[in-house]
């Protein structure tokens, strides 16, 4: 069964940060870009980042560069989102997603996660 896991949500004050996981079960990331999407109540959900399959390549919303960084470790078949200088609108559920090619479309993406809260508060 092909799966993708996210992990590393909490609570966290202002300024400061998580690192979010993406694992992948049931088939291997190598080939695939992986997309990072966030969304918060009421609101839609919205890209973030994205990785392409072999590292090289990344995209970032303009809200979060400078702040957030993705990466991969293939050998472990893992994803990664780090975030720093979180601040209160980083507040989401956040979500990883595989695809063919690197987007910030979230059609673009056919395989995704079940979402890990995010909460920049004091």
């Amino acid at each position: 069964q092909l799966q993708l896991v996210e992990s590393g949500g909490g609570l966290v004050q202002p300024g400061g940060s998580l690192r979010l996981s993406c694992a992948a079960s049931g088939f291997t990331l190598d080939y695939y870009a992986i997309g990072w999407f966030r969304q918060a109540p009421g609101k839609e959900r919205e890209f973030v980042a994205s990785v392409g399959p072999f590292g090289v390549s990344t995209r970032y919303a303009d809200s979060v560069k400078g702040r957030f960084t993705i990466s991969r470790d293939n050998a472990k078949n893992t994803v990664y989102l780090q975030m720093n200088s979180l601040k209160p609108e980083d507040t989401a559920v956040y979500y990883c997603a595989a695809g063919r090619r690197i987007s910030a479309d979230r059609n673009r993406y056919d395989y995704w996660g079940q979402g890990t809260q995010v909460t920049a508060s004091s």
